[in-house]
């Protein structure tokens, strides 16, 4: 089998999605567990973007082993000075240079000439090599780009010293038939293309971006870009789990392999989706809540029957299980932190014991704690603990005939403020009683309640996104209290701004 290389951006491209607002820590944590579902590269940032930006591809070129760790640059001296700065003490370090190569991105972006464009990429990977032997050179835009032009920059990156030459679908246009077709001319006409891997970085946007890399794989491309839950710029980038899953299935047809090891991507995905507030539609493949169930009586039948009449995926490769350990208001310490190890949460003691607390809360109001609720009692932890504003109290009022009204109590660095507003319904108020509370005034996007399991005692799973001072910034807030997971959300969000 033909190795393919996977090479993830979710820490990079991933988190340009809007409202999306990852701490060092949570950054860390994300790569930790990229390394144990066994990615070949994390791209863990961009180092010039900002302070934080450099303290997190630092903090984890430091700790996380076993991966390459990548970090991008402009074809600029002081973007790839930076790179180096932070991932020199990585155990495989990678600097990541692009140049953007379409005409329209050239005149109007660059405003540059396709000669200097051509100088400033063999500067570029030369500054670049000279830190590292393990350089990637990406042409930005490459398929709108005229070809001739993309094979001659191509080939001054390679002779320049670029170990890695990516062709991006930056917008997502192409059909997977153009795609390959590109992939094949770029191997036949590019000097030196045979000594390098190609790699792939396809975008979402007409929902092509795994057609497109499959394509890319059948001509030749041994890496490809993605992310978890195919988060990114705009639509999206490439699905990591949907790629690995297709090469692990159709291996008959496309004799290829990964080192991926499938049974944590579940885990990967739903630490994805809590610690960047997006939610995983149900309908995903391969992670959607619905990628295994069954609603049609005639579906039901043929998979009780043998699970293969309409599964060609068996949920256990992708860390799934066809039972759950249901825990309750009796169950002990013990069971609790072994179930919670189980689903890959090691918490200090400290942390365990709020857990837990805030678990025994949830048992007295659910019948069964199911894996979902644990999760999202860990997350919720996690969020409250580095919260700038931690919410204390939370009261309601309203009736058919009386404007609703919300009092709320928020505490910051031991000192609690308490505000009341009226709004339109209980959660407006609530919302406006926090902005008094905190002094800002954010514009709300979007607002989203979902359960986390079924049954009227389901926790709600609120998500917001709200603009503040022209920044994007999500939350998200659990409870069985619909009003108070809003809130939780919302305040959420507002720390997320806070911290920025």
């Amino acid at each position: 089998m033909d190795r393919v290389y996977i090479f993830d951006t979710t820490l990079r491209d991933g988190e340009q999605s809007p409202g999306i607002s990852l701490n060092v820590r949570e950054k860390l944590e994300i790569a930790e567990q990229l390394a144990r579902l066994g990615v070949d590269v994390i791209e863990a940032g961009f180092p010039i973007t900002s302070p934080g930006d450099f303290e997190a591809v630092t903090a984890i070129s430091k700790n996380v082993k076993g991966t390459t760790i990548a970090a991008l640059a402009r074809a600029v001296d002081k973007d790839i000075d930076r790179a180096w700065q932070a991932i020199q003490e990585a155990e495989r370090p990678r600097i990541h240079t692009f140049i953007n190569t379409s005409d329209v991105q050239i005149k109007y972006q660059l405003r540059k000439t396709h000669e200097e464009v051509l100088d400033m990429a063999v500067a570029a990977v030369k500054r670049a090599r000279s830190y590292t032997p393990d350089v990637e050179f990406s042409a930005m835009d490459a398929t709108r780009s005229d070809v001739g032009f993309l094979y001659k920059i191509f080939a001054a990156a390679i002779k320049a010293g670029a170990t890695v030459i990516n062709v991006p679908d930056t917008v997502g246009i192409m059909l997977p038939e153009e795609f390959g077709r590109l992939i094949k001319d770029i191997r036949e006409n590019v000097t030196g293309i045979e000594d390098v891997t190609i790699s792939v970085h396809n975008h979402n946007d007409l929902g092509m971006a795994v057609a497109t890399t499959i394509a890319g794989l059948e001509n030749g491309v041994r890496q490809v870009e993605c992310t978890i839950n195919g988060l990114g710029e705009r639509a999206g980038n490439t699905s990591l789990e949907e790629v690995v899953m297709i090469i692990e299935t159709r291996k008959d047809t496309l004799g290829l392999s990964t080192g991926i090891k499938t049974k944590e991507i579940i885990r990967t995905s739903r630490l994805v989706s809590r610690l960047t507030g997006y939610m995983v539609q149900p309908n995903k493949a391969v992670v959607g809540a619905n990628a295994f169930a069954h609603e049609s009586g005639i579906h039901q039948d043929g998979v009780l029957k043998e699970r293969t009449t309409f599964e060609i995926l068996d949920p256990r490769k992708v860390g799934l299980t066809k039972s759950q350990i249901i825990l309750g208001k009796t169950s002990g310490r013990h069971g609790f932190r072994q179930r919670l190890e189980d689903l890959g949460y090691k918490l200090t003691d400290d942390e365990l014991n709020k857990a837990f607390e805030q678990f025994k809360i949830l048992a007295d109001k659910k019948n069964e704690i199911t894996d979902e609720d644990l999760e999202a009692i860990v997350a919720e932890e996690a969020r409250s603990t580095s919260a700038i504003y931690k919410l204390e109290y939370i009261k309601t009022c309203s009736a058919s005939d009386e404007t609703p009204e919300a009092t709320i109590k928020l505490k910051r660095e031991g000192r609690v403020t308490e505000k009341t507003a009226k709004g339109d319904g209980q959660v407006d108020a609530t919302c406006k009683a926090i902005d008094k509370a905190v002094g800002l005034k954010p514009n709300l996007l979007s607002y989203n309640v979902s359960a986390i399991t079924t049954g009227l005692d389901a926790q709600g799973d609120v998500s917001i996104k709200l603009e503040i001072g022209g920044t994007q910034v999500m939350g998200r807030g659990v409870h069985t209290d619909i009003i108070e997971a809003s809130a939780r959300a919302y305040l959420n969000a507002i720390n997320k701004y806070l911290s920025k």
